[in-house]
C-alpha cells in the first residue's frame, strides 16, 4: 500500500478526533476531578465505550490475531477467560468502587488504597508498581501501530515513524481536555474498531472462503491441529490468570469505575462492555485462523494482520488500519492520563499535602508528555510477542490484588500488609521474568500472587488495622443495600 494513503487515513481520523476533543474541552470545568475523571458525569454509553476502547487495544487486532496464528483456538480460551473474569469482577466490585469514589472523592485507584489503609505510602507504592508495569503494556500499543504501518506499507512507513505518530496523537488527545476528551474520542474509536473488524471478517469469509460454511470447512481440513488446545496447563494459567483479574488490577480501567454519573449508567457501562467484548473476541479469533490459512509461514506472528490486510482492497485495508490505530491510541491515552493523575495525586500530593489543587493539576499535565515519551522509548526495544508482553505486565499488576480485595472485604487488612505484598510481589515477579525462572513450570505471576497473598494476610494479622476500616466497609455495604444490590 502506498505510504500516502496511510498518512491520509491517519490525518482524516486524527482530524475527527480533534473535533471531538475541541467540543469536550468546551465542556470541561476547572479542577482535578473534572480533568482526570470528567467530574463523574459520563453517561452509560460513553462510559461503556471508553471502558471497551481502553481495554481492547492493539493487543486484539495485532496481538491476539498473532497469538491465534501461533497457538490456534487456545487463544480464544485465553481471551474468554479474561472476559468472564471481568464480568464477574465488575458485577461485584464496580458498584463498590463507584460508591466509594462518590462518598470519599477518590480520583485514582491508588488514592483509594492509600486512604482506605490510612497510609499515603500505600498509594505511592501502588503508583510506582503501576508505572513499572504499565510502561511495558503501553509500549505494546506503540509496537502494534509500528508493526502495522511497516507491514502494510512494505517498509515505506517505518516502525519508528509509526510510533512517533502514535506518540503525538496520544499526547494531544490526553493533554487537550483530559478524561472527557479521552472518553469522547474513545467512543468514536470503539465504534470504528468494531465496525471495521466486522467488515474485514465478512469480506474475507465470503471472498476467500465462499461463506461461513466454507470457512469452517477450510479451517477443519487445512489446519485441524489449530482447533485443539496445544498449550500446557501451566502456560495457559500463567497467561490467563493476570487477565482474569485485569479489571481490578489495571488502574486505567478501575479509574473508569469512578466516572459514571449514576448507578444506572454504571450498570449500562458493564452490560455494554460485556456485549462489545464478546463480539470483538470472536471476530478477532476467526481472523487469526483465517490468517493462518491465507498467509502461512510468517516468521513474526504479530505480522499476521498486516499480511492479511495485504490481501484485501486498499479502502478496506485503510478502514481496518484506522480501527487498529484507534484501538491502540485509545489505550495509550488512557494509560498516560491515568499514570499522570496517579503521579500528581498519589506521589506529588503525598509529598506536598498543602499544595493547591491548581498546582496539582499543573503537575499532572506536565507529567503527560513525560509518560508519552517514556512509553515511546520502551517500544523501540521491540521485546517479545505483543500478547506475551501484555501478560507479563499484567502479572506484575496482579500483585495489587490482595490489597484491593481487602479494601472492601477484610477490615483486618493493614497498610503494612498491603505494602509488604505489593513490594515483595512486584520484585519477585519482575526478577523471575528477567531471570527466566519458571519453578515447576509455572509462570512468575502465579508464584508472585501466592506469595503476596500470604504476606498480605500474615503481616496484616501481626499489625494494627486501620481505625476507620470497619466504618468504610459498613458504609459501602449499606449503600449497596439502598440501591438493591
Amino acid at each position: 500500500m502506498e505510504a500516502a494513503w496511510i498518512y491520509l487515513a491517519i490525518l482524516v481520523w486524527f482530524a475527527a478526533g480533534c473535533i471531538l476533543s475541541h467540543f469536550a474541552r468546551k465542556q470541561m470545568g476547572k479542577g482535578v476531578a473534572d480533568y482526570f475523571i470528567a467530574n463523574r458525569r459520563l453517561g452509560g454509553f460513553i462510559s461503556s465505550m471508553t471502558y471497551s476502547a481502553t481495554t481492547y487495544s492493539a493487543f486484539m487486532m495485532v496481538g491476539l490475531v498473532g497469538l491465534t496464528y501461533t497457538a490456534g483456538i487456545a487463544s480464544l480460551g485465553f481471551e474468554l477467560t479474561y472476559l468472564m473474569g471481568t464480568g464477574i469482577l465488575l458485577v461485584v466490585f464496580a458498584p463498590r468502587f463507584w460508591l466509594a469514589g462518590r462518598r470519599y472523592g477518590y480520583i485514582t485507584p491508588a488514592q483509594l488504597l492509600g486512604e482506605r489503609y490510612e497510609s499515603p505510602l500505600v498509594g505511592a507504592v501502588a503508583t510506582v508498581l503501576c508505572l513499572c508495569m504499565l510502561v511495558p503494556y503501553a509500549s505494546v500499543q506503540f509496537m502494534g501501530i509500528g508493526y502495522l504501518v511497516e507491514g502494510l506499507s512494505g517498509g515505506a512507513v517505518t516502525y519508528l515513524i509509526g510510533t512517533v505518530i502514535a506518540t503525538a496523537i496520544a499526547f494531544i488527545y490526553a493533554w487537550w481536555a483530559g478524561m472527557r476528551s479521552v472518553a469522547w474520542t474513545d467512543s468514536l474509536q470503539a465504534v470504528v474498531m468494531l465496525a471495521t473488524s466486522v467488515f474485514l471478517l465478512l469480506f474475507i469469509v465470503f471472498t476467500f472462503f465462499g461463506g461461513f460454511g466454507g470457512y469452517a470447512a477450510s479451517v477443519e481440513t487445512a489446519i485441524p491441529s489449530y482447533l485443539t488446545v496445544k498449550w500446557s496447563f501451566p502456560l495457559f494459567l500463567g497467561l490467563s490468570l493476570p487477565w482474569f483479574f485485569f479489571a481490578l488490577t489495571n488502574p486505567q480501567v478501575t479509574q473508569r469505575l469512578f466516572i459514571p454519573r449514576s448507578i444506572g449508567s454504571m450498570k449500562n457501562m458493564v452490560r455494554g462492555f460485556i456485549i462489545f467484548g464478546f463480539i470483538y473476541t470472536i471476530i478477532v479469533t476467526l481472523l487469526g485462523l483465517a490468517a493462518r490459512i491465507m498467509v502461512p509461514g510468517l516468521e513474526v506472528a504479530d505480522m499476521a494482520m498486516p499480511a492479511l490486510l495485504g490481501k484485501v482492497p486498499v479502502l478496506l485495508a485503510l478502514l481496518v488500519f484506522v480501527g487498529i490505530v484507534a484501538a491502540a491510541v485509545s489505550t495509550l491515552t488512557s494509560i498516560i492520563l491515568t499514570l499522570s493523575s496517579m503521579c500528581s495525586r498519589d506521589i506529588y500530593k503525598a509529598l506536598s499535602p498543602t499544595s493547591s489543587e491548581e498546582r496539582e493539576l499543573v503537575v499532572g499535565k506536565m507529567i503527560i508528555p513525560v509518560m508519552a515519551v517514556v512509553c515511546f522509548a520502551f517500544a523501540q526495544l521491540r521485546l517479545e510477542l505483543i500478547a506475551v508482553l501484555s501478560s507479563m505486565a499484567s502479572a506484575g499488576l496482579l500483585m495489587q490484588l490482595p490489597a484491593i480485595v481487602g479494601v472492601f472485604f477484610w477490615k483486618r487488612g493493614t497498610a503494612a500488609g498491603a505494602l509488604a505484598s505489593m513490594i515483595a510481589g512486584g520484585i519477585i515477579v519482575g526478577g523471575m521474568f528477567i531471570l527466566g525462572w519458571y519453578p515447576l513450570g509455572h509462570w512468575p505471576g502465579i508464584w508472585g500472587l501466592a506469595i503476596c497473598c500470604i504476606l498480605f494476610v500474615g503481616v496484616s494479622l501481626l499489625t494494627k488495622p486501620p481505625r476507620r476500616a470497619e466504618a468504610f466497609i459498613n458504609h459501602v455495604n449499606e449503600k449497596l443495600r439502598e440501591h438493591g444490590m
